[in-house]
């Protein structure tokens, strides 16, 4: 039977990362995103690339009715949907004072609706076969907030939310339907170059940065092994566990830091594009601009690929620090 996977988002960053990522692996790809010539092209390169069934279907996922055309036509043309990973997401650089409520509106639709649409339609189909995976993918963001982002962090706090109220009801109705969240950190995707600017200067992810494929292999690992959760990369542990210490002294730390941060020192054009509420178009893929600045692995996703291992050899380092503590004082 063909392993159908849906991803949403595919168009472009962590998104288009991850159908490669599936497709990789032999599974026929879903692609859902809003712009029609890249999610298509999308597509025919993951044929060409890999041999698999690719189907690009245009869709907002801030749409609930168009998020369950598009489930219904992958079930049709592909096959029962066996994994699906919700992606999608949108974002303001910007203060709450100049934002507006239209743009929070439509900044939660995409990045915290979109996820719900999707779970949604995943699951009914699930639910019927007893079977399937659902990945919610989240951010260091959703446990510590910055500045500039309330948009975006609020969403993903929101998808935190949702995603552990499932998990407990998908437990009581003990259904073989696996939810898994993967919390990422800051990535090298076009993000920093088409969404919405109000602060006059380019927006760049705070460092250390990732590339996408990182993203990707995590998704992928998280789909296909029954983990509860993955946290990617050291500063997404950095940011949750100090945000449960220290957060009063986070947030003024956040409050200097949080701002610089995350503006460059390039001055915002003022044709700059923002993909809030349209599709930027333009030849965009995984990538974003700072790939000399972004590293290709993480030592938290090596750790819980290999967590059994990873414990075994801290118990016997532990246990040689036993060992020789008792024979200094035993000397």
């Amino acid at each position: 039977m063909a392993k159908v996977v849906v991803v949403t988002g595919a168009g472009a960053g962590v998104g288009r990362s991850t159908v490669d990522e599936f497709a990789r692996h032999g599974y026929d790809v879903a692609l859902l995103s809003r712009d029609p010539t890249r999610v298509h092209r999308a597509a025919a390169d993951l044929e060409a690339n890999y041999g698999v069934r690719a189907l690009a279907i245009p869709t907002d996922v801030a749409d609930a009715d168009a998020v369950e055309a598009a489930a219904s036509r992958v079930e049709r043309e592909l096959g029962p949907i066996v994994v699906w990973v919700n992606v999608a997401m949108a974002t303001v650089f910007a203060p709450v004072s100049k934002l507006t409520a239209r743009e929070f509106e439509r900044g939660t639709r995409v990045t915290y609706l979109g996820q719900v649409h999707g779970t949604m339609a995943a699951l009914a189909r699930m639910r019927t076969r007893n079977r399937g995976t659902i990945v919610n993918v989240g951010s260091a963001l959703g446990y510590r907030s910055v500045p500039l982002q309330s948009i975006y962090c609020g969403a993903k706090f929101a998808v935190r939310g949702f995603t552990d109220a499932l998990r407990s009801e998908i437990i009581h109705d003990r259904l073989d339907v696996h939810l898994t969240m993967v919390d990422l950190p800051a990535l090298n995707t076009p993000q920093f170059d088409w969404a919405l600017n109000k602060m006059g200067r380019k927006a760049q992810p705070v460092a250390p940065i990732y590339e996408p494929e990182v993203a990707a292999r995590a998704i992928f690992f998280a789909a296909t092994h029954r983990r509860r959760q993955v946290w990617v990369g050291f500063p997404t542990v950095k940011a949750i566990l100090a945000n449960r210490v220290a957060p009063g002294l986070i947030d003024r730390y956040l409050a200097s830091a949080g701002y610089e941060g995350q503006l460059t020192d390039e001055p915002l054009g003022a044709d700059s594009p923002g993909n809030l509420f349209e599709p930027v178009p333009g030849d965009y893929g995984a990538h974003g601009r700072f790939g000399s600045r972004s590293r290709s692995g993480s030592w938290e996703m090596f750790t819980n690929r290999h967590r059994n291992a990873f414990w075994v050899l801290v118990g016997i380092g532990l246990a040689g620090v036993g060992l020789f503590v008792r024979k200094k004082k035993g000397a």
